[in-house]
């Protein structure tokens, strides 16, 4: 079955009425005043000029406003456009040129020069209460091919790509979330990411399509202001990414508390490493897993709790709907146990990128979508990361792949984070350099020491640069450009 996603929350309106959908602070909005309230939305925004296949931009903070405009958008049959509040200027206007924005919706004074923007000011929303909410709109079956966002990859660096997604392809990733995440109607769900993240616009989508209640608690926050939220709210889910959640291991177990409580904790956006997996289950959630998924084709794999302590360094078994395969060079499938490409095929992948003819060449091959990734997946199906494919360091000809160092890294006891990118080299091409957040004072001797007892020789990083934060962008993933650009020039 297909529809229109808002369509479900008519439904809603009539058998949820008094269960809040949206939380935010001390404002509640309810089922029952939800439904009028995005079809206002749709109507105000025809009323701009807007109809079925306009491309709107959205680069709102994290309120009740922005998921009210992605449902808006929706029920209007338009297309939506996330845009980061948080990018720059010139990040916001190449992004809104690119994709041909009809307008961009944001935040007070925060107008972008040189597209056209609709500020969601007092003005605005007075509008929306105004607006008539039984206009007619796309709906039913038909709605299941109509385009309802360009899933944007959290960069902004090189060519923007966005993948186009239909109301179809949604809606079976949220069958994902019912059927191997246990999501439902009876979730307290606290969303604690920026909603321009794909996982975070995903999951928070998901539970008001599904009847739960949305929590909005976005960054920043300290790890013990999430505890105290999600112990007021009876919160019974949560999705953070691994930035976050290596934060919370740090609480004491007092503090931590609240978690224990949750029924499931998510965690998606970046590998973790094993033992990482396993003090989050015993520490923090029992019903702790890691979903491994991409923006532009949604849910790939889960690793379940009751698997981390034999299959703790992978990222799980393919999800409901979903194969996996991995490929060599020619596009050709491999045996389980090697050592290849990554790609996926399923219902919720999207069909290929908006207007990008030479992207779609490189990531959509026969059917399957390549993320970029490269894997191991062994005869039980479980799947291992090795790496980027764009991340690999070509030393001396030999090929490195930088999440083996990282983990290594990590092992030790002073070590907090680690990343690990290519340094250009006259001699050998590229050597490997290490970014290390330490936990306490360590000498660089002694990790590079530490790495040679467990890496082959040529894998121990040639420099290890103690910092005290990654740069990251607002889905926690580390920008390793910006690493790379920080590297003196070797001699």
């Amino acid at each position: 079955m297909t529809m229109n996603l808002a369509d479900a929350l008519a439904h809603h309106a009539r058998a949820r009425a008094d269960r809040p959908a949206i939380i935010h602070g001390d404002r509640v909005i309810a089922y029952r005043d939800l439904d009028a309230t995005v079809c206002r939305w749709a109507a105000r925004l025809r009323a701009l000029g807007a109809q079925a296949g306009t491309v709107l931009g959205i680069a709102l903070g994290d309120t009740p406003a922005h998921l009210l405009a992605l449902y808006g958008c929706a029920r209007l049959g338009a297309i939506a456009l996330p845009i980061d509040h948080r990018w720059t200027e010139a990040e916001k206007l190449a992004v809104a040129r690119h994709f041909g924005a009809f307008r961009t919706l944001v935040e007070p004074g925060a107008a972008i020069e040189g597209v056209p923007c609709v500020a969601v000011d007092a003005g605005f929303l007075r509008d929306v209460d105004a607006a008539p909410a039984d206009q007619a709109f796309p709906a039913g079956e038909a709605c299941g091919a109509m385009p309802l966002l360009l899933s944007l990859s959290s960069g902004t660096t090189g060519r923007p790509k966005g993948p186009r997604v239909t109301h179809g392809q949604f809606l079976r990733r949220f069958w994902t979330h019912w059927i191997d995440l246990g999501l439902n109607a009876d979730d307290v769900f606290v969303s604690a990411t920026p909603l321009y993240f794909g996982g975070g616009r995903t999951f928070a989508m998901s539970l008001l399509f599904a009847g739960g209640t949305v929590v909005l608690f976005p960054p920043p926050h300290k790890p013990e202001e999430l505890a105290a939220e999600v112990a007021r709210r009876r919160a019974t889910s949560l999705f953070l990414v691994p930035t976050q959640l290596r934060r919370l291991l740090e609480l004491p177990p007092e503090q931590a508390a609240p978690f224990r409580a949750l029924r499931r904790l998510l965690s998606s956006g970046a590998p973790l490493f094993a033992e990482e997996r396993r003090a989050i289950r015993a520490r923090l959630c029992a019903g702790f897993c890691e979903y491994y998924a991409s923006t532009e084709g949604g849910g790939v794999s889960l690793l379940r709790p009751e698997e981390m302590d034999e299959h703790g360094d992978s990222v799980g078994r393919p999800v409901f709907g979903v194969e996996v395969a991995i490929l060599d060079d020619a596009g050709q499938r491999l045996p389980a146990g090697a050592f290849g490409r990554l790609a996926y095929r399923g219902p919720g992948v999207a069909s290929g990128f908006f207007d990008d003819p030479a992207a779609d060449a490189e990531a959509f091959i026969d059917g399957w979508f390549l993320p970029g990734d490269l894997a191991t997946q062994d005869a039980d199906g479980f799947i291992i990361l090795r790496g980027r494919s764009k991340d690999v360091i070509i030393r001396g000809g030999i090929n490195i792949y930088p999440a083996e160092i990282e983990a290594a890294l990590s092992s030790h006891p002073a070590v907090g984070e680690a990343a690990v990118v290519a340094w250009p080299a006259r001699d050998r091409g590229e050597e490997v350099a290490a970014f290390v957040v330490a936990r306490g004072p360590v000498a660089v001797a002694e990790l590079q020491a530490h790495c040679a007892g467990r890496l082959a020789p040529y894998k121990v990083p040639h420099d290890v640069f103690i910092v005290a934060d990654l740069p990251r962008n607002a889905a926690g993933k580390v920008l390793k450009p910006e690493l790379t650009r920080r590297l003196p020039a070797l001699p």
